[in-house]
């Protein structure tokens, strides 16, 4: 038998898959049947938003969508609490052509909700970043692939997450609780998106592991991975982002960035565990704005990779030296600031106001792989600033004569660069 008329005879019609199944809706409607498949409801390549809603707003404690052949195509859909969502292999959610006109809508959302788990291991959730970057949509930076407010117990596996008008997925706030709580994400690809792969606005007991942040581009800050909070009643608190890959960002691989928390805020506890950062167009590592009146708490690198950025390979910036503090344990920075004239670290006050110190920063038997004559470490800021309590030992693996600057005045500086091989 032909090859093409044996896969035709394999694969069903989209009419004959898009059939409903009136006797199984009953059924999980009548709380009889406790799994939900969408095309129950029925399938329309054109637009099946009406289907996977459908299937979602049954109460159904786990909704599966199949594998039809072609795209699920949607608008903008909204999840709830007590849902386990499946998206069988090969299954690609597709964002519809011409809608997402609103600047925040996403391809999915939730606010508000509890015990939520996305699963889809060999499944895409895309949208169409480049249409809503065009002249036809207002520009908008919110149209996030999935989109969780006020959450707690969410978990989000195995999915991949292309091209969204915002970030591949952002964790936040609402009224009712001004972080997310007790959020796992693992194994996901979130590519190409606008803002950043992952947005961290507020979350408390956070793990992402395993997963790759790429290419994003379109507004800034353009990184794989921003922990942002909006205002000071938000926590970053117990997160961990750990095995993560950084890759070919247009802003920083990994950037903490904390300047609307006060010293009443909750203190920092942020981990980055083993992760690694390649071909970034900024810096690798970016931690910014821990003011004068910011929190205290530590935000740490530890066994982290940068290598072949053009940026900066770690840039400390507004970070003031009496509160929270920046550890760095067992790094590498491998040709790194290979673009303009960044060195390969910076510590640095940018902005009159925020920092009247630099420092509160702990450098533990780090490495520098750099070919550069150039100093390996550069600290900078306005006149009047002061570089503070920056410590400890990083081997510089260079043929040039290994050195630090400082254009500021230092004190309690013991920063030892010795020469490495």
């Amino acid at each position: 038998m032909h090859r093409l008329l044996l896969v035709m005879m394999l694969i069903p019609t989209l009419g004959a898959f898009g059939a409903p199944n009136a006797e199984k809706v009953a059924e999980v409607q009548a709380g009889s049947e406790t799994r939900a498949v969408v095309s129950w409801w029925g399938f329309d390549p054109e637009d099946s938003t009406e289907f996977l809603q459908a299937a979602i707003d049954s109460g159904a404690a786990q909704v599966v969508v199949p594998y039809a052949g072609a795209p699920w195509v949607v608008r903008p859909v909204k999840l709830r609490s007590n849902l386990e969502l499946v998206f069988e292999p090969g299954v690609v959610v597709l964002a519809k052509p011409g809608e997402f006109k609103g600047k925040g809508d996403s391809l999915f959302s939730v606010s508000d909700a509890s015990n939520i788990s996305i699963r889809g291991y060999g499944a895409t959730l895309r949208m169409r970043k480049a249409d809503y970057q065009s002249g036809a949509y207002e520009k908008a930076e919110w149209r996030m692939t999935l989109d969780f407010g006020g959450c707690t117990n969410v978990k989000v596996e195995g999915v991949r997450l292309e091209s969204s008008g915002g970030d591949g997925i952002y964790i936040g706030c609402t009224g009712k609780q001004p972080y997310c709580r007790d959020v796992v994400i693992r194994d996901v690809v979130c590519h190409d998106h606008h803002r950043q792969g992952i947005s961290v606005i507020g979350a408390v007991n956070l793990l992402i592991e395993n997963c790759v942040m790429s290419g994003t581009s379109g507004t800034a800050p353009e990184a794989g991975i921003d922990l942002e909070p909006n205002g000071p009643e938000e926590r970053l608190e117990n997160c961990v982002i750990r095995n993560c890959i950084f890759d070919d960002n247009a802003g920083a691989g990994m950037l903490v960035y904390v300047r609307p928390l006060s010293r009443e805020s909750a203190p920092l506890s942020i981990l980055f565990e083993n992760c690694y950062v390649r071909s970034g167009k900024d810096a690798g590592i970016a931690v910014g704005a821990v003011k004068d009146d910011g929190p205290q708490g530590t935000i740490e690198f530890r066994n982290c990779t940068v290598e072949n950025t053009q940026g900066s390979g770690a840039y400390v910036y507004d970070k003031v030296a009496e509160n929270a503090r920046v550890v760095f344990t067992d790094c590498k920075w491998s040709n790194v600031a290979v673009k303009g004239d960044r060195p390969p670290i910076l510590f640095h006050a940018r902005r009159d106001g925020l920092a009247t110190t630099i420092g509160g920063i702990d450098l533990i038997d780090c490495r520098l792989y750099d070919n550069a004559d150039r100093p390996a470490v550069v600290i900078e800021g306005e006149e009047g600033t002061t570089a503070r309590d920056i410590q400890g030992r990083i081997q510089v693996v260079s043929p040039a004569a290994v050195r630090m600057k400082s254009e500021i005045d230092a004190e309690n500086v013991n920063l030892e660069l010795s020469p490495g091989n």
